[in-house]
């Protein structure tokens, strides 16, 4: 197996100088990452050093480094260590024929890149390539890029944002053939003075990084869906819609939505897909038909699209169900703690409302960065759960005060939610966790996730 890169090659991409010959076979800038073969790229940041890190990364097994001072080991150095990896990154993407997908959206982009990921190595297993966790921001994704084989056959790169412009930014350094908005909603809107439609339209930023000949694929179902239309008419030379709408070029035909998963039939440009959703609520259903409109975009398989979409079923912190030992039995826990909108917690709530159980329960986390509208849509959250049927509530956070509910528990932290969760868990429970990333609710269920072993 050749080196993903040499020494020799990472000097001439970054204009660096190569201190001894070396090949790496990963690239990463987390120590902690490090298992043998890897580039370490030291980079200065707010909280840390990354040279700090270069002793406990050569320990490790690291093959090379990427610095801005000299090092007792075989190294590049550079006078920027981030410039030097969007450096690296855009040669990666320069170096490759592959059939690059980027996917964003205010909901649904990772799960509908893991979708896209399992579709890709279906049809070609050894030649597929994706981003890893949510590494969708200015240091995520030239290091995605950065880690990408050569021979890559699809790449898929997940791309977010907060601010007007960032994805402008990212898209221009992955430069899609087929560029991917899930969803537009509220997400991040503290940034976002317009509303929504300021959001959209930075959402639709990501069609400015079209390579010739692309593909915008939007939502046919959102409130945006002109904004959106024309947006990808500007960059795109074919545009695709998917959604519930008859007029959708990607449209359901039948949805049967059931407590862990959905069977779906769909009109995909014509061709007739049937398949199974791994995954429970109406909001898999749009991603599903986003996965299958890019897998034809791409010219990929539509039936291996539809198996990819029957397995993926563990997506930990987006909807994964784990079974938890609890005094007399088991219960089950929905595990949504990576992070949370207004637009997916009702969603969620949805998935807890259809799941069988004696009790459900819900552990809920602040939303982040709603700004001026936090408290609204925080006390908006009743309804939802009120549907859901919660018989027992914990709100984590200052924002939840906003939420007015009899009988709900207000804990100031994550800590306190797993002490309430193990007091309150009973056999044939069904428990939600959904939060903000920032409330720290993903250390509760890796806990009970502890426990439970």
């Amino acid at each position: 197996m050749s080196a993903l890169w040499t020494g020799a090659e990472i000097a001439a991409a970054t204009g660096g100088v190569l201190s001894a010959p070396f090949d790496v076979d990963g690239v990463t800038f987390d120590s902690r990452e490090v298992i043998g073969g890897e580039l370490f790229v030291a980079m200065r940041g707010e909280q840390a050093d990354g040279h700090e890190y270069v002793a406990k990364a050569a320990e490790r097994g690291a093959a090379g480094f990427i610095v801005e001072r000299a090092v007792d080991q075989p190294h590049v150095r550079v006078t920027d260590s981030f410039t030097a990896l969007e450096a690296l990154g855009a040669a990666g993407r320069a170096r490759t024929n592959a059939t690059i997908i980027g996917v964003t959206g205010s909901v649904g982009k990772t799960g509908t890149k893991e979708a896209l990921r399992l579709a890709f190595e279906r049809i070609a297993p050894e030649a597929t390539h994706a981003s890893v966790k949510s590494y969708n921001n200015h240091t995520g994704v030239p290091l995605s890029l950065a880690r990408m084989p050569a021979p890559t056959r699809f790449g898929v790169f997940e791309m977010g944002m907060n601010h007007v412009g960032e994805l402008a930014g990212l898209t221009r350094l992955v430069r899609p053939h087929i560029a991917l908005i899930t969803w537009v909603t509220a997400a991040h809107i503290a940034h976002f003075p317009g509303g929504e439609a300021e959001i959209a339209a930075a959402k639709a930023e990501i069609f400015e990084g079209l390579q010739p000949g692309g593909t915008a694929i939007f939502p046919a179902d959102s409130e945006h869906a002109p904004l959106l239309a024309a947006a990808a008419a500007k960059h795109a030379a074919n545009s695709i819609s998917f959604g519930w709408k008859t007029g959708a070029d990607v449209r359901v035909l039948q949805a049967d939505i059931g407590p862990v998963s959905t069977t779906l039939v769909a009109d995909v440009m014509g061709d007739e897909v049937q398949c199974t959703i791994g995954m429970a609520g109406r909001h898999w259903v749009n991603n599903a038909l986003a996965v299958l409109a890019a897998v034809k975009a791409a010219g990929g398989d539509l039936a291996e699209a539809g198996l990819a979409l029957a397995g993926l079923t563990e997506l930990p912190g987006r909807g994964a169900r784990v079974s938890l030992a609890v005094d007399g039995g088991t219960a089950t826990l929905i595990d949504e703690s990576y992070n949370a909108n207004p637009l997916s917690m009702a969603a969620a709530l949805a998935v807890l409302r259809d799941s069988p159980a004696k009790r459900r329960l819900a552990v809920l986390g602040a939303m982040r960065e709603l700004g001026a509208e936090s408290d609204a849509r925080h006390g908006a959250l009743a309804a939802p759960i009120t549907e859901a049927g919660v018989a027992d509530l914990a709100l984590v956070g200052p924002e939840m005060a906003a939420l007015k509910l009899a009988g709900a528990s207000h804990l100031p932290d994550a800590a306190a939610a797993l002490a309430w969760a193990r007091a309150t868990l009973r056999d044939g429970d069904v428990l939600l966790i959904k939060g903000s990333n920032s409330v720290g609710l993903g250390k509760l269920v890796a806990a009970l996730k502890e426990s439970a072993r």
